[in-house]
């Protein structure tokens, strides 16, 4: 018999963005989850591709970082969306959670 620990289990309502744009090479949908959980970092999903991360504008300074995430081809693409994203995430102060 498998053994776990349970973490959490909790209901929360999230206010949850969309957005789309295009570029002149592609087309991006997201979905930006805001949460107070996980650090009070929201949970940025790109519709294209299912890949999520949580970051808030702080992390968009790496936007190799970005590229790698979301599977983006061009860097110039990545700062664009990190731009995109700047107007749309917090910047958060680092607090203890655990």
């Amino acid at each position: 018999m498998m053994m776990f620990d349970h973490m959490y289990d909790e209901t929360e309502n999230a206010k949850v963005d969309f957005f789309g744009y295009a570029s002149e090479r592609a087309r991006y949908d997201f979905a930006i989850v805001y949460t107070n959980r996980f650090f009070g970092k929201p949970l940025v999903v790109c519709m294209q591709t299912g890949r999520s991360s949580l970051l808030c504008a702080d992390d968009l300074a790496d936007t190799e970082n970005l590229q790698r995430m979301f599977a983006i081809g061009d860097a110039e693409e990545a700062r664009e969306l990190a731009a995109l994203l700047k107007q749309r995430l917090p910047l958060l102060e680092f607090k203890e959670q655990y």
